[in-house]
């Protein structure tokens, strides 16, 4: 993102950035000895990193950086699935784009899979029969515990992986930031963060998480891409098709910022001289064949009289065919005639019938008729050949330029064009450039009723004694892609002074890349805690413990297990068994008294 007064009244052009197909890596010799290096997968809602967690500038770099989408026709097979970078343009085929996230969760794990395979194919990883690598790999903070499970099922069932560890991306990045600042782990601060779907508040206690008080706001760089497109749709609504999502990401990501007194400065944007200096304006890929400069008198005559000219040769063809018709059917009706003369009484009156006529009077009038309009009509064509005369309305002067007159071209000025083509197709992003990100303080401006970010800070900061408050507020971490507009710092440091008490102290700090210190932060940590020690799992673990489980570490969720409930022993239930009394009146005859019943218990 750049700063809001690096682009003073410029027109900008939509880059339409088109992505290529990653390469097939090679794997080096330095990832396999002396024992295979750890994989790191940085599992982003927005875009996906990988590379290995080894020292250096190549291979210590993500090796592969994509968008977390997948594009399938319907009925299409597994292996035409389009991934990532695969896709060069994702507008035409936004209908078909799946993601494996529902808003930061994982769970279409048939996208998730693809995925993997992706990543593993192109970082050059065989997995005919295993990925003999430890994976390193990022979740949502406080992760549910059945999605959890199904990607460790898919990771140690599918690719029958050694060993997996699973940590949160924001904490990462606050780990490997730290290490920047040559700060220890194992201090305490709260961690902003805000990616693609959603923000959240997370408070660190002595280098742990504290999950009881993490809070998620619903708002993130999607709904802020969806909110500029219905803004710039409603004030352009000749340029709908061009407002694409692709498009409003490069405004949120180049031309955006944040102000730090919202009202303050739509209020500057009242001033005609603060509006013509620093609105944006966008231009629209467009075609010149309309453009045209100011039109001379010379010009429109010229072509006016060239639009005189093919109308002149239209009427003389036409007035050439109605005379031959006319030629045809006098000659047909003399023909008739001659019949007649020459005593053919039958066949004459047959012509008649033809020509639905009744009498030689009635054929003499039209003979006379038509002989008139033959002769008128040669006349008009001689006419026409020796001088250039002006066409009547029948003759269709009413198809030529409505405002063509002998005056207008006499006395006409040079015209100037009613539009500005150009012009007309650029887009004047203006208050549109600070209102995107204050939805993170006010998400009621995309009609969400919630808390916006700081004040779900400030009731996070309230569930905390004063001297962790105090703890908490001098280290605040800033992270994620979507805080990397300019001035956040700057508005989370001016809502602080306003929300913490007199005098107390506080310090922002926003990460040093928001978008891939996560990446860096679990490759840091992998390098630091080599497999099998802590906040590793492995294939064991998994057996015994169940999918759901976690190896915690300073840069993980907390585990809860799920607590299943013993089934209570089902008392014996009691059976009613009828016994039937019987008493003997006499040898000859029995009688039966009436059936009682007593409870018996059931035999176990």
């Amino acid at each position: 993102m750049t700063s809001k007064t690096d682009t003073t009244c410029k027109i900008f052009s939509f880059q339409d950035y088109k992505s290529s197909p990653d390469p097939i890596f090679e794997i080096s010799a330095e990832c396999l000895q002396p024992s295979p290096v750890p994989i790191i997968i940085d599992n982003g809602s927005f875009q996906t990193r990988a590379g290995w967690a080894c020292k250096g500038d190549e291979l210590g770099a993500p090796r592969l950086l994509f968008k977390s989408v997948a594009a399938r026709s319907r009925g299409a097979a597994r292996s035409e699935t389009q991934i990532g970078n695969d896709i060069s343009n994702l507008e035409p085929v936004r209908w078909l784009l799946k993601s494996q996230f529902d808003r930061n969760v994982v769970v279409n794990f048939e996208i998730q899979e693809l995925m993997f395979d992706y990543i593993f194919s192109h970082l050059g990883v065989v997995t005919e029969v295993s990925v003999e690598h430890p994976i390193v790999l990022t979740e949502a903070p406080c992760n549910p515990l059945h999605s959890r499970q199904m990607m460790s099922e898919l990771l140690f069932e599918c690719y029958r992986v050694p060993h997996v560890s699973y940590g949160v991306d924001c904490l990462y990045s606050l780990y490997y930031n730290n290490a920047l600042s040559n700060l220890t782990h194992q201090n305490t601060g709260i961690v902003l963060s805000s990616g693609y779907h959603c923000s959240h508040i997370l408070p660190v206690i002595n280098g742990r998480l504290d999950a009881g008080n993490c809070k998620r706001v619903n708002v993130g760089g999607s709904q802020a891409a969806s909110y500029l497109q219905r803004l710039l749709q409603l004030k352009y609504p000749g340029h709908l098709a061009a407002v694409t999502l692709s498009r409003m990401e490069e405004l949120l990501h180049e031309h955006s910022y944040t102000a730090t007194d919202y009202h303050q400065e739509l209020e500057k944007w009242r001033s005609v001289e603060f509006y013509e200096q620093e609105v944006h304006r966008m231009q629209l890929p467009f075609s010149a064949k309309g453009l045209g400069g100011i039109v001379s008198v010379e010009e429109r005559q010229e072509r006016r009289t060239q639009q005189l000219r093919r109308l002149q040769e239209i009427n003389a063809r036409r007035r050439e065919e109605k005379l031959q018709q006319d030629q045809e059917r006098l000659d047909k009706l003399l023909t008739v005639q001659e019949l007649l003369e020459d005593g053919y009484l039958e066949q004459f009156h047959k012509n008649l019938v033809q020509l639905n006529m009744d009498s030689a009077e009635e054929l003499q009038s039209y003979i006379n008729k038509l002989s008139l309009v033959v002769e008128q009509g040669r006349q008009r064509l001689l006419q026409a050949s020796e001088m250039e005369q002006p066409m009547d309305e029948g003759d269709g002067v009413t198809e030529m330029d409505p405002d063509f007159s002998e005056e207008n071209t006499e006395t006409e000025k040079p015209v100037q064009p009613v539009f500005n083509m150009a012009e007309y197709h650029q887009l004047f992003v203006g208050t549109e450039r600070l209102r995107v990100s204050e939805i993170l303080f006010q998400p009621s401006l995309i009609g969400e009723d919630q808390m916006g970010m700081m004040e779900t800070l400030q009731y996070v900061l309230a569930g905390y004694t004063p001297e962790q408050q105090e703890a908490l507020a001098r280290n605040v971490f800033l992270t994620g892609g979507n805080l990397q507009y300019p001035g956040m710092k700057e508005r989370i440091e001016r809502e602080l002074l306003a929300m913490r008490p007199f005098q107390s102290h506080f310090q922002v700090m926003m990460a040093s890349r928001p978008a891939v210190d996560a990446w860096y932060g679990a490759r840091d940590w992998a390098l630091e805690h080599p497999p099998g020690g802590e906040g590793w799992i492995s294939r064991q673990d998994y057996e015994e413990k169940g999918g759901e489980y976690l190896s915690e570490h300073c840069a993980s969720n907390v585990f809860i297990p799920m607590k299943i409930a013993k089934p209570v022993p089902r008392l014996a239930e009691p059976l009613l068994v009828p016994i039937t009394t019987m008493t003997a009146a006499s040898p000859d005859s029995v009688s039966a008294s009436p059936s009682t019943f007593t409870l018996a218990p059931t035999q176990t």
